[in-house]
């Protein structure tokens, strides 16, 4: 059933360990970074509610949720090919919106998916493996730019282009990973159709239209359950704080501890190894995950995401006493705990508050609050850099560990079904 979140999060990890330093590769300026990076959290905020709600409300030969798993991914994957061919800035930035809106198609019905299939007892089972699929998906593509350099010998700028030839492979290799991790998902697994199927076509009728799909989103983020109400605290802070590391923790290690300018190669080669910086804390995600299987067995959810959070806290804060780029390793162990259960503990708090029939819907209108804080970082943080962090990335990162610690401490005012 998660097989797929491997392929997805190949996707995501490009992305994240990537896309700032193409932007800096094709002339963008530091304070321009964060608005470039708009279309990841408007794309969401636009298409995983309506995703959710139009997949609670289909039925096909392929089955509910798997028709948007592989339109998805065939977008995805030819935008991920497309991403480091780009020949200007604003090409890239337009790419990024069609790759976002790509990817969540396909990711927001895992989500709902995993919720339909397993019962409640089973659900912290199972989003803990999707943390850990993703883990390893985010492992060896952060990695790969480095790996394909290192180990490879690719070094040479592509022909006619600023973006280096390694992170030309690299994503076209994820091209290939996430359409067949996607597609494995949609061949070994099977949807069960509704019970009634008369009443769920009568319901599909009466609430056709985008108009009544929006009217339906804006009733339902009215009609939250409490504890989903208290969640969207907790997911506000944690996201504002992970775009802040995934915005500038790579050209803060590229300025400041490798001493490189843009187009050097010592801003290069910090690139890079933020690349791999971020493929240990996912890889530390991957590993955490097995262990989070267990504690899931004998620890509330709250709790588990309680600690997991202010680990990855410390983690980020570490990073401004560290000049060393070995060290910066360590910081990542942190942050990787908290990464393995912020992608796995809020949707296993939340599945079991939400009524079954509409997974999907509230499951879409969760990430209204991961993006927003997103969105609100796209736009105010180039202003916040240029005033009160005085242009320095690193403080940037400072800030993402603030907000994630803030998060820690609103999750213990958050209602448990469990306890």
């Amino acid at each position: 059933m998660s097989f797929g979140f491997f392929g997805i999060q190949f996707g995501w990890g490009l992305q994240m360990a990537n896309m700032s330093a193409i932007y800096q590769y094709l002339g963008a300026e530091e304070g321009e970074i964060a608005f470039l990076w708009l279309a990841a959290p408007l794309t969401g905020l636009l298409i995983q509610p309506l995703v959710g709600y139009y997949s609670d409300r289909t039925w096909t030969k392929l089955g509910r949720r798997h028709p948007y798993f592989l339109v998805g991914a065939i977008l995805a994957s030819l935008s991920l090919i497309a991403m480091p061919n780009s020949s200007s800035l604003w090409m890239a930035a337009g790419l990024l919106w069609i790759l976002d809106a790509s990817v969540n198609i396909s990711m927001e019905p895992f989500r709902a998916f995993v919720g339909d299939m397993l019962n409640k007892d089973q659900r912290k089972v199972g989003f803990a493996m999707q943390s850990l699929l993703i883990g390893l998906g985010a492992v060896l593509s952060s990695s790969l730019p480095w790996m394909l350099t290192n180990w490879f010998g690719v070094t040479e700028k592509a022909s006619g282009n600023a973006i280096p030839q390694a992170v030309h492979i690299a994503f076209y290799v994820g091209s290939v990973v996430f359409f067949c991790a996607v597609v494995y998902t949609i061949l070994t697994t099977k949807e069960y159709p509704p019970e009634d199927i008369e009443a769920f076509e009568k319901q599909k009728r009466e609430s056709a239209g985008v108009s009544t799909a929006f009217k339906e989103i804006f009733q339902g983020i009215g009609s939250m359950p409490k504890a989903m109400k208290q969640l969207a605290v907790v997911q506000f802070f944690t996201w504002f704080g992970l775009f802040c590391m995934w915005i500038y923790f790579i050209p803060a290690i590229a300025t400041h501890v490798f001493g490189g300018a843009q187009g050097s190669p010592e801003y290069q080669a910090g690139a890079e190894w933020g690349g791999v910086c971020f493929s240990v804390y996912n890889g530390v995600a991957f590993a955490f995950s097995f262990l989070l299987l267990l504690l899931v067995r004998k620890f509330s959810a709250k709790g588990i995401h309680t600690v997991c959070l202010g680990i990855g806290a410390l983690g980020l804060l570490s990073v401004m006493v560290i000049g060393s780029p070995s060290m910066l390793l360590l910081s990542m162990l942190g942050v990787g705990v908290a990464w393995a259960s912020i992608l796995s503990m809020p949707y296993a708090m939340l599945a079991n508050v939400i009524p079954a029939e509409k997974m999907g819907f509230y499951m879409g209108v969760f990430n209204f609050f991961i993006v927003l804080p997103q969105i609100a970082a796209s736009l105010g943080l180039g202003k916040v850099m240029s005033t009160l962090l005085g242009g320095n990335t690193m403080n940037a990162v400072i800030l993402g560990g603030v907000s994630m610690l803030i998060a820690a401490i609103c999750v213990r005012f958050v209602d448990d079904v469990e306890e």
